[in-house]
């Protein structure tokens, strides 16, 4: 039986896309089952741990923020938009599609979610809009239009509301958050500390 990670993400973080490729390898290489929890930071957990939307920071950490932005995708070598065309979006329905996602097992709602991570940081799509939404699941192999029926409904957005609530309960704060055997991992420059919790067990 393979280990389980909980991974929570926000569509909105470059950190949840800067550390979803190398998560999704490090999943694959130790066969573990990862839950995917595309929870709501804005209106749940920042409020509830001390977290302030980016808009709300100070001028020197939003001005940091750009400046490390920079460097991981540098260091990464991997293609950001640091400022993107639609940016900050609407998450909720994409959100909503990765939970019906992972209704049918952990790999399609990982699949999905690096996906529309890369459509915001990278691709300028506007993850908003239903016709991208469709695409995007389309380009995964998925079933666009069912995930669609699934995710547009009072169940799922009531469903992410209530993962939200008990990812504060776990000690979630920011994004990406990795919980494996009940530690937690903040950051996506947490995660060779994940991989050595993973070897280790």
């Amino acid at each position: 039986m393979s280990e389980t990670v909980d991974y929570y993400l926000s569509l909105n973080s470059p950190w949840s896309y800067l550390g979803h490729r190398r998560f999704a390898a490090l999943v694959d290489t130790h066969r573990l089952s990862v839950n995917v929890h595309p929870v709501d930071y804005a209106a749940v957990i920042f409020p509830a741990t001390g977290g302030l939307p980016l808009p709300k920071r100070s001028a020197e950490r939003q001005a940091y923020r750009l400046v490390e932005l920079e460097r991981w995708r540098e260091h990464l070598g991997v293609a950001l938009n640091i400022e993107p065309k639609f940016w900050p979006v609407n998450e909720v329905p994409g959100a909503c599609m990765v939970l019906a996602a992972g209704q049918s097992g952990g790999g399609a709602a990982m699949a999905l979610a690096g996906a529309l991570l890369s459509a915001v940081w990278a691709g300028e799509r506007d993850i908003a809009d239903r016709a991208t939404l469709l695409a995007v699941a389309g380009e995964c192999g998925l079933d666009a239009a069912a995930l669609m029926a699934a995710a547009d409904t009072d169940e799922m957005v009531k469903r992410r509301i209530a993962e939200s609530e008990q990812a504060v309960e776990r000690g979630v704060f920011g994004a990406p958050f990795y919980i494996y055997k009940e530690q937690p991992f903040w950051g996506q420059d947490r995660l060779d500390m994940l991989e050595r919790a993973v070897g280790k067990a």
